[in-house]
């Protein structure tokens, strides 16, 4: 990564922002991160850098929730399923070409603001659940592998599955975890992540952790769903300027 005064207080800024949207929706740091970060680097970069923080911010999801056991009980092929895919789609990301990397990665930031935005909530049957939950596994696991984004279809799948709200942020917990180990695994397969790497996403935590708790403050007083209407409108702006620019 670029050590200059800009690149380093873009990279503060991302990770604030990316850790107030968390701490107000209960989700998307690793979307914002690699959007925003997606037009200021590599998507390879962006996604070494958001590793660390990813991991720490979900784990802490997963293990505060209140059914860990039976979530990985009920959703233990799926993550198998996101394992094996991500190890398959990294090669994308770290292919010399960073072209369709980035294009991939407007087209899934589009993709999933414009579902969450206007799509109709659908809901899973418990007989479809034990093919299906690999199937999307895998199908998210090539996406994040590729792009470096998590939500791709594993986010409108754990939402159909009839969960109470507890059980669905900690199932988003548990889901981005694993995306966020398979995906370190992967680009330490690929000998893509280093040790400055690591050093750099350690140091993203810091703005991650003030923007999570900046993103509580401004949950009381405002509405959720207000701000994750605004927060997808952008995001599928963002997505759309990528694939754009990385086209043309």
């Amino acid at each position: 990564m670029d050590h200059s005064l800009n690149t380093l207080a873009a990279v503060a800024v991302t990770f604030f922002v990316a850790g107030i949207v968390k701490g107000v929706t209960g989700m998307g740091l690793p979307t914002v991160a690699m959007g925003v970060l997606g037009a200021l680097m590599s998507p390879l970069s962006a996604a070494s850098l958001l590793l660390i923080p990813s991991f720490v911010t979900n784990v802490w999801q997963l293990v505060t929730g209140p059914n860990f056991t039976g979530l990985i009980v009920r959703l233990w092929l799926m993550m198998l399923g996101v394992l094996a895919g991500t190890l398959v789609g990294v090669g994308l990301l770290t292919s010399a070409n960073t072209k369709w990397a980035t294009i991939g990665l407007g087209v899934a930031l589009a993709a999933y603001a414009g579902t969450s935005l206007f799509a109709r909530a659908w809901y899973t049957p418990a007989g479809m659940q034990g093919w299906l939950s690999p199937t999307i596994g895998i199908l998210t696991g090539l996406i994040s592998g590729g792009t470096g984004v998590f939500v791709i279809p594993a986010v409108p799948y754990l939402q159909s599955l009839g969960l109470s709200k507890d059980d669905l942020i900690q199932a988003l917990g548990l889901s981005f975890t694993v995306s966020t180990i398979a995906l370190g695994i992967s680009l330490a397969g690929s000998g893509a992540f280093r040790l400055g790497n690591l050093v750099d996403s350690g140091l993203s935590i810091v703005p991650a952790l003030a923007g999570m708790r900046t993103g509580t403050l401004i949950r009381e007083r405002i509405s959720p769903a207000t701000f994750r209407r605004w927060f997808l409108v952008c995001l599928m702006l963002l997505g759309i300027d990528l694939t754009i620019r990385a086209l043309f």
